[in-house]
């Protein structure tokens, strides 16, 4: 069983414990040489950042990714994919009055995306999209006024 996957160049390569024990490797931190199989590595250590350490490898550099126990587990559980947030109807967050929509109906938004701009108090708000989603049916229209949590948009 692997303690450690690296992870470079989109190959992963798992790593234990007994794996390190028997490395013929020397030198103190950061320049090392190894021999493995017969071949000689001169392998500094460039820099590290967390579990990410950047090794200059006989002249090419290579950026490898450790992943320990703990990251197994929270891989195993899902927990380390990005959620995806689907767009719910788009509704006012405070009271105001509409002065711009920028989306019609069939159209599909990305996070980020600008929606409308909504004056509220003197100040106008750019109202934008925290998710995707595809616009259902524009509800309110420019010039229209707005209470808190009214929806504005339907998405599908």
């Amino acid at each position: 069983m692997s303690d450690y996957k690296l992870h470079t160049g989109g190959l992963d390569f798992p790593l234990s414990i007994d794996n390190l024990k028997h490395l013929d490797l020397h030198g103190d931190y950061p320049h090392y040489h190894l021999l493995h199989q017969g071949k000689k590595y001169s392998i500094t250590v460039l820099q590290e950042n967390g579990k990410e350490i950047t090794l200059n490898i006989n002249g090419n550099n290579h950026t490898v990714n450790i992943n320990d126990q703990v990251d197994k587990l929270v891989e195993q559980m899902g927990l380390n994919k990005p959620k995806e947030v689907i767009l719910k109807d788009i509704k006012a967050p405070m009271p105001g009055l509409i002065l711009d929509i920028m989306v019609e109906p069939g159209q599909e938004l990305v996070k980020g995306d600008a929606i409308l701009i909504l004056e509220a108090m003197k100040m106008e708000n750019v109202i934008k999209a925290e998710g995707n989603g595809i616009v259902k049916e524009v509800i309110l229209k420019k010039g229209a006024s707005v209470e808190k949590n009214q929806v504005i948009i339907e998405m599908q």
